[in-house]
Order: C-alpha cells, then sequence, then structure tokens
C-alpha cells in the first residue's frame, strides 16, 4: 500500500487530465491501490467549482475509460478538488499552499504530496520555482514529488538551463521524468525477456546479432496539433526521448539488482557509449521527411503543409529514420536503426533483432528469401512477442520458409494489462523511479541529437523527403541499411481494413 499523500495536478482543465490522468486514478482506486486517505487536487486558471470539476471528470472517466468498472466513479469522484491558480503569478502561490493546507486538514493526510505538472513546457521552470518559494518543495513534513512531461528542453541548452533552475530548489530524487513508453507492459518485458532467459541473453550481443531496429509508426496525422508540431517534429516529439530510451533498455548490461538506481545506471551507460555523431555523417545516417498528401484506403489524405497551424513553406520533419552505434564490448559494429513517422500505414511500435544468417545455408531458401531470424518484441498495439525462424515446407525437397512462434499478452485473459499511465502513476506514488528517465539521460540523448539539430537547421543541402500520405516512409531510408539483402521489417502484411492494427 502506498503512503496517504494528496495528488496535485497542475493544468487540470487540460485534455492529457480528462483523457489519461484522472482516469487511470480512478482505475487505481478501483484495484485498491490509493491509500487509505488520499485526495486530487486539480489547478488551472479556470475558476470553477469542486462540483463543476468532479462532474467534468465524471464524464471524462465515463468516456475515456481504463477500467470496465463505472459502479465506483461517484465515491472516487468526491476524493477530487479544485483551486484556480495564475501559474505565472508568485504570490498566487501562497493561497494555493493555504488550499493545498486547508485540504490536508480536512482529510487528516500528511506532507506527502505528488505535484504533476500537465501544463505547456514553458512552465515547467515556473512552477516549480513559485512552490519552492512558498516552501512546497520542503520535506520536513513528508515527501514531495515533482512528475514532469516531455519535452524536457527543446534543446541542449534550453535541457540544461531547465536542470539548473530546477535543481535551484529541487533535489533530483524528487524529480520524476515521465515517459509513457516506458509504462508500457512490453516494454518492461524486455528487461524479463533478456534477463531471466537463458535462451536469449548468450545471443544478445554482436556475434549473434546483424543489426536492432526500433519503429514506432502512427497512421494519424498530427490532429489539430500544427501550432505545436511545426516547432518540435519527429525528432524532438519522439526520438529524443520515447525511441531513445526504449534503445536504452534493449541495449543495456544486466543491473546488479533490480533496484532503480542500478536499471537507470546501465541505461546512463548505453546513451554515455552511443557513437558521437558528426556533422557531415548527418547527410548519410539521417533521413527526414514530410508526408504529402495522398489517397490510402479509399480517403484522401492532406499533406503536412495542408494541415491546420503549418506554414505552406514548413520543413517540418514528420519522420525520421536514423543509423547509429553503441561502442562497447557488447554491440561493437553493430548498427542501430530507429524509424518513426506519422500517416504511415498503420499504428505500430516495436523492435526487432535481427540475428546472423548462418554462416552457410544448404538449402533452397524458397519464401524464406534472404531474410534471417527475428525476435520481434510488440509493443503496440497487440502487446506481443513472435520469433521468425525457418523450417522445412512440406513436400519433397529442403525448401525453408519463415514460421512464426507467437505470444500475445491478450492471450492472458484472467489478467488485466494496466494502462501506461496507471502503472507510472503508481510508480510515483510508492517512490519507485525505476521507469522515469534521469537528468543525465536526458542530456545525453540531447548531446546525440544537437549535430542532426544543428546540422538541420543550418545546412539547406540537406533535403526533406517527401512521401505519400500512408506510406512507410521516404525511399531514401532503406538506404540507411549496409547490407543490400537486408530490408525494414514491415509488419502489416494482414492489415485491418480501417488502417489501424496489424499482426504480429
Amino acid at each position: 500500500m502506498t503512503d496517504n499523500h494528496i495528488y496535485v495536478i497542475f493544468g487540470a482543465s487540460g485534455d492529457l487530465t480528462k483523457r489519461k490522468l484522472v482516469p487511470a486514478l480512478y482505475a487505481l482506486f478501483v484495484e485498491g491501490l490509493l491509500p487509505e486517505k488520499f485526495a486530487l487536487l486539480g489547478a488551472s486558471r479556470s475558476s470553477i467549482s469542486d462540483e463543476d470539476f468532479r462532474d467534468r471528470m465524471k464524464t471524462a472517466i465515463s468516456e475515456f475509460k481504463e477500467i470496465d468498472d463505472s459502479s465506483k466513479i461517484g465515491e472516487f469522484v468526491h476524493k477530487l478538488h479544485y483551486t484556480s491558480v495564475d501559474f505565472k503569478d508568485e504570490a498566487a502561490f501562497a493561497n494555493f499552499k493555504q488550499k493545498l493546507g486547508a485540504l490536508r486538514e480536512e482529510k487528516e493526510i500528511g506532507g506527502n504530496t505528488v505535484f504533476y505538472l500537465s501544463t505547456p513546457p514553458s512552465l515547467y521552470g515556473v512552477i516549480p520555482t513559485h512552490l519552492a518559494s512558498v516552501g512546497l518543495n520542503n520535506e520536513e513534513d513528508g515527501w514531495k514529488r515533482m512528475i514532469i512531461e516531455k519535452p524536457f528542453g527543446y534543446d541542449l541548452d534550453s535541457a540544461l538551463a531547465l536542470k539548473d533552475k530546477l535543481l535551484k530548489s529541487w533535489n533530483e530524487e524528487q524529480l520524476y521524468r515521465i515517459d509513457h513508453y516506458l509504462g508500457k507492459e512490453t516494454v518492461q518485458n524486455l528487461l524479463v525477456t533478456r534477463f531471466s532467459n537463458g535462451t536469449f541473453e548468450p545471443l544478445w550481443n554482436r556475434n549473434y546479432i546483424h543489426h536492432v531496429e526500433i519503429t514506432a509508426a502512427e497512421s494519424i496525422g498530427i490532429e489539430k496539433r500544427g501550432g505545436y508540431y511545426d516547432k518540435s517534429g519527429a525528432l524532438r516529439d519522439m526520438v529524443q526521448n520515447h525511441l531513445l530510451q526504449v534503445a536504452g533498455i534493449t541495449a543495456m548490461e544486466p543491473p546488479s539488482s533490480l533496484e532503480p538506481s542500478a536499471i537507470r545506471n546501465e541505461i546512463l551507460k548505453v546513451f554515455q557509449s552511443i557513437r558521437p555523431m558528426k556533422k557531415e555523417d548527418v547527410k548519410t545516417h539521417v533521413i527526414r521527411g514530410q508526408y504529402t498528401t495522398a489517397s490510402a484506403n479509399g480517403e484522401k489524405l492532406q499533406g503536412y503543409r495542408n494541415e491546420e497551424g503549418v506554414g505552406p513553406n514548413s520543413i517540418t520533419e514528420t519522420y525520421v529514420a536514423l543509423k547509429f552505434h553503441i561502442d562497447n564490448f557488447r554491440w561493437g559494429g553493430v548498427p542501430f536503426y530507429i524509424r518513426t513517422g506519422k500517416r504511415l500505414p498503420t499504428r505500430v511500435t516495436e523492435v526487432v533483432i535481427h540475428f546472423k544468417r548462418t554462416p552457410h545455408f544448404l538449402f533452397s531458401q524458397g519464401s524464406m528469401g534472404n531474410t534471417c531470424n527475428q525476435l520481434v518484441i510488440r509493443i503496440q498495439p497487440d502487446e506481443g512477442v513472435m520469433m521468425k525462424f525457418g523450417m522445412k515446407a512440406p513436400g519433397s525437397g529442403f525448401e525453408v520458409e519463415n514460421v512464426n512462434m507467437d505470444f500475445h499478452y491478450s492471450e492472458l485473459i484472467d489478467k488485466r494489462i494496466p494502462s501506461a499511465y496507471e502503472r507510472l502513476i503508481h510508480d510515483s506514488m510508492k517512490g519507485d523511479t525505476t521507469l522515469f528517465a534521469r537528468t543525465e539521460e536526458v542530456l545525453e540523448a540531447w548531446k546525440f541529437l544537437s549535430p542532426v539539430i544543428e546540422s538541420w537547421k543550418n545546412d539547406e543541402d540537406i533535403p526533406v523527403y517527401g512521401y505519400p500520405a500512408g506510406s512507410w516512409g521516404p525511399l531514401a531510408a532503406d538506404e540507411l541499411i549496409e547490407d543490400k539483402a537486408m530490408t525494414w521489417r514491415y509488419p502489416c502484411k494482414n492489415l485491418s481494413n480501417d488502417g489501424t492494427h496489424c499482426e504480429l
């Protein structure tokens, strides 16, 4: 059971709160994972009553349900409270402290508090500073934790500035940089797959692995987020945080224990071992693309530059593919490939371990072609693990074809899989930092990508490749893979009619 505490959400009137945070908290309540004494305090600039806030959250829980049990919604929303705060006004935080203190006294809850910043990034340095100015960072009366959504900075310089600002009044142990990808069941299962199986760990190195591929594809466009996305792009939105973190877990050494610090230390070592990218390598190691108008599944899809809030001459990337190496004993010489994009054929995120071919292939290859054995770890959707290997095709002779041996989490019908936010919120309540990024990890990721950002900004000769909406991205991305007998894995041969689901 977690300690009694108050959970504060700054930005409580926003989209993230109603779609993810409050439904996840309700699921924790139904599962009996909230402490005996618990209250949620929502804070935004809007001036509404507790009852109005509860009514809105009641609707949100029903609309964006995380759990199939609505019987306790009425009981849960009585734990919800609201206060209006001008986040930029330091004086307003004295009144906020009074409101929080009164709620603690009324509910007989001590000083334990989680502060969740569900706000624009421009406030990530402001709100913590104002909280500290009224002593709400002080842990003499109980622990204080600050959850910060991505992005942590816009580039290396801004990330360093934000780090310095936060660490003036908060210590590293109080800061929880949330990355919802790390809360997904299959990402966590990477650790178990690797370190609990004598089958995989001896093969998880340069001697047996040809290359590693990480894909995060989205079928949707920017969904009316043009104002935000045009200033961010796929590199900042997906690669710097989500995908490099997944790469870190995929490539890390075995930790000395399952303690958060032991696991995070190994992830940090991976980031510190990534070969620095030279500016002259950007043209050949990184491909950026932008989706253009096209038709897919009988629907006309507009190009990125036609989206609301996007300039007609924008060169912001909606697709990134990059190649890098991890220079250590385990991975020396093994290329890692990452790709992510909007308006691709389907929504799928997976890690693919491509094993080396046998040194001498005796058999006719049949449908196997030139592919090698693959271990596919599907993160979303249809979470699961699949092994692709060669088997003799029925009939005479020794023709080999690929077959799959797979497991789907959906087959565990007696087990409920919590959402990523549910898992991470619960971890923040317990003080478990395993799945939250540390400052050093974030900075190392920005250091690695800084030459890319600078080159894209200053070198007009680096192209932005157009790709038709609904395709798998620019053809130029295929040139990243040195071995021409190898290709990206295209996971959706059995794509559903609505284009939203594909089989392992």
